[in-house]
């Protein structure tokens, strides 16, 4: 895909059109959506009640010694089409403890939902891709899963979850997590995309991968012209499967004056991986509103922002007042626009973050919106010291 592509209606004036796009996107590997994110964290319990209490996420499933299972526990919370799993070791040594000392929480997989495991671990692991978990059988008295999973940067992995013959409550193993604590959710709808950070040199070699290995196809291409302040840079590509449903941003340093947003994270994860997970809302204002309530912490945009605002992205239906009490940031392309806020990190390392976006039309990722952004983030990076 041509890299001076910087949104889908650019694709849609040339002579292919929007077609190429997904032509180019093969479907040997299609993808129905997401199907849950599993971070490896210190104290599972306790994130829960995180997720829960900041972000609105309901209990849902629950495995560990109660469930015969004797090395790990593992919360599932659920918000609407968003499920995620978090897991702690219940001893010492062995993978998980492995993964949080050397890159403290974080997300471990990335699980896509498919019609077929097998085909799917086959279809990548003959493409180059280095095999995880082979296709196996899971089952109970509600039916049977069959998972599989390949590597991919870092130690993240994806794992293909094949839940056609299953009418259980997640996966076999687990059972229903009854708490009388569930607060009310938040309005977060499904993950629009999830971010990767690479290293140096490195995010060519990763989109290769995901069009070779898994058939997706470059939409947008970045470069640290796009992507600067006076201090610091980036490039990023994206990655999309064939269907859009899902939506890799690969991110890697550029030469700045000083250090990066994304070298941070790999100095702090000690590797690649996952930086942000975007989560779709249909209400922004009431989303973000009720989450600081509850205590989540969103960068700070300066007032100046939005002196112009309109003047930059047109008319829009929000009041302007409130996208500047929250500190939300707006940008439109041909097709509409959108509104977007970060969290600060939301762990102890300066590394994973998640983004609240609502889409109005737009299929672009808020390029107007990075120099406020990555000046947002160095002011964070300046009080820790390390920018």
């Amino acid at each position: 895909m041509a890299a001076e592509i910087k949104n889908l209606k650019d694709l849609q004036n040339t002579e292919y059109g929007l077609k190429k796009l997904f032509d180019d996107a093969q479907d040997f590997l299609p993808l129905l959506g997401t199907d849950y994110v599993e971070l490896y964290v210190g104290n599972a319990k306790q994130s829960a009640h995180f997720y829960k209490t900041a972000f609105g996420f309901q209990s849902e499933a629950y495995a560990g010694l109660e469930t015969g299972v004797k090395d790990r526990v593992s919360y599932v919370l659920k918000q609407d089409k968003i499920r995620l799993v978090l897991t702690t070791p219940l001893g010492k040594g062995g993978e998980v403890n492995e993964h949080i000392d050397l890159h403290g929480d974080g997300v471990k997989v990335v699980a896509l939902w498919v019609d077929d495991a097998t085909k799917a671990f086959e279809e990548t692991t003959k493409r180059g891709a280095k095999p995880y978990m082979k296709p196996t059988k899971e089952e109970d008295a509600n039916g049977h899963v069959i998972r599989s999973g390949i590597y991919t940067y870092g130690e993240t992995v994806h794992i293909f979850v094949e839940r056609k013959n299953y009418k259980g409550l997640f996966l076999p193993g687990y059972k229903k997590w009854e708490s009388h604590y569930n607060p009310k959710d938040v309005g977060l709808k499904f993950i629009d995309h999830m971010v990767g950070n690479v290293g140096w040199g490195k995010m060519k070699e990763w989109c290769d991968f995901y069009a070779k290995v898994m058939g997706f196809a470059q939409i947008i291409s970045f470069t640290d012209d796009d992507i600067s302040t006076e201090f610091t840079a980036l490039m990023s590509k994206v990655m999309s499967n064939g269907n859009g449903r899902i939506k890799f941003p690969i991110n890697e340093p550029a030469k700045g004056k000083k250090k990066s947003q994304i070298e941070e994270y790999l100095d702090f994860y000690n590797g690649a991986g996952v930086q942000h997970i975007a989560v779709a809302t249909d209400n922004i204002i009431e989303t973000v509103s009720q989450m600081r309530e509850r205590g989540v912490e969103f960068l700070y945009v300066p007032e100046e922002y939005y002196d112009d605002l309109l003047d930059r992205v047109g008319e829009i239906d929000e009041d302007v007042a409130e996208l500047r009490k929250h500190g939300i940031l707006i940008d439109r392309d041909d097709e509409g626009y959108l509104l977007q806020i970060f969290t600060k990190t939301i762990v102890d390392r300066p590394t994973m973050f998640f983004e609240v976006i609502q889409r109005k039309g737009a299929q672009s990722f808020g390029v107007g919106n990075f120099k406020a952004l990555f000046e947002a983030i160095e002011r964070e990076q300046e009080a820790r010291g390390t920018l």
